[in-house]
């Protein structure tokens, strides 16, 4: 099979780090997003991974990402721009003439846990579209099944409670020739939401044309295409994958991943933090937050927080004689 990785966006979302770090590159439980995604393909018969790059992912940026994973995996890639950013199916449809076989996609928002054993399963289905049951149905894509199992429509963020179980980015597509058919069929019709063309039109295509597409559920899913969900992501795949240093004078609290080379002096560290290679760090309480390559912290406590790389944050330490009974708040302004 091959598979495709479409990482073309502005990165709205996480800037400031998307002005000068490729988003597939961000740092969440010890190593990049895009690691985490080529990880899960051990154990598949891989012929080729395509990147769809694009919007900010281009010239420097792409000549980071591409020099990165071509050194640490051994997979045969391919990277494509796309030109305009048209939604999902308009950067899936840049690789249309590169898929001759069974495809795996994954966007490079979608962390998750599954079985992917699945793939080598299928018999007369078409594809899967992976899925999570989630309570606030209103901000996802819902896929609705029949009474076999098999899907039966695609509702974007739907007003009404019509299922619970959300698209998460990760498709399996066997039948390749009919799914670009029906993604050339959105756009001779011109099927779009806000100018973008989405994939349910695709997929609800394919169905009508008589697919059958399963949506098993993943054991979990992690997002990691804002601040937000890239912290919270962090935090539960420290809870399952932790690793700390000796540190001097220190206080370390796991779950952490702190690389092997940083130094840490007179600090308390964790829960819930992630310290990439080459960085040091003084004087400093920092827990559940996200520090990137060779930076340098010192008489800091941070929370909830996203360094980037190489970056030198300091602050005062505060000097103080008080009595007793007495109620101080220090707020410390960054």
């Amino acid at each position: 099979m091959k598979v495709i990785i479409p990482v073309a966006g502005m990165g709205t979302r996480m800037r400031p780090h998307t002005h000068s770090n490729p988003k597939p590159l961000m740092i969440v439980a010890g190593k990049p997003a895009i690691n985490h995604i080529l990880d899960s393909l051990e154990g598949l018969d891989i012929s080729e991974v395509i990147i769809i790059a694009g919007g900010v992912i281009v010239g420097r940026q792409l000549d980071t990402l591409k020099k990165y994973i071509e050194g640490a995996y051994k997979y045969k890639f391919t990277f494509l721009e796309q030109d305009e950013l048209k939604g999902p199916a308009h950067a899936l449809a840049v690789a249309e003439k590169r898929i001759d076989e069974p495809v795996l996609i994954d966007f490079c928002d979608t962390l998750f846990e599954t079985d992917m054993s699945v793939v080598k399963k299928l018999k007369d289905e078409a594809g899967i579209i992976w899925t999570k049951e989630v309570e606030d149905y209103k901000r996802f894509g819902i896929c609705v099944l029949d009474k076999k199992g098999f899907l039966k429509e695609m509702v974007e963020k739907p007003e009404q409670p019509v299922g619970k179980l959300a698209t998460i980015g990760l498709y399996f597509i066997k039948d390749y020739k009919l799914f670009f058919e029906a993604i050339n069929y959105i756009f001779k019709n011109n099927l779009t939401v806000k100018g973008e063309y989405y994939l349910p039109d695709a997929f609800m295509y394919m169905i009508n044309k008589g697919a059958k597409i399963i949506c098993p559920e993943v054991d979990s899913w992690y997002d990691t295409g804002k601040p937000e969900t890239l912290l919270e992501s962090n935090k539960a795949l420290l809870k399952k994958n932790h690793k700390a240093i000796k540190a001097e004078n220190s206080t370390i609290i796991p779950p952490v991943h702190i690389a092997d080379d940083v130094v840490i002096k007179d600090s308390v560290i964790g829960p819930f933090v992630s310290i990439a290679k080459g960085s040091k760090i003084t004087s400093c309480i920092i827990k559940d937050s996200l520090i990137g390559e060779d930076s340098e912290l010192s008489n800091l406590v941070l929370e909830r927080s996203i360094i980037g790389r190489e970056a030198t944050v300091e602050a005062e330490s505060s000097k103080l004689n008080i009595g007793d009974n007495s109620v101080i708040s220090l707020k410390r302004k960054y």
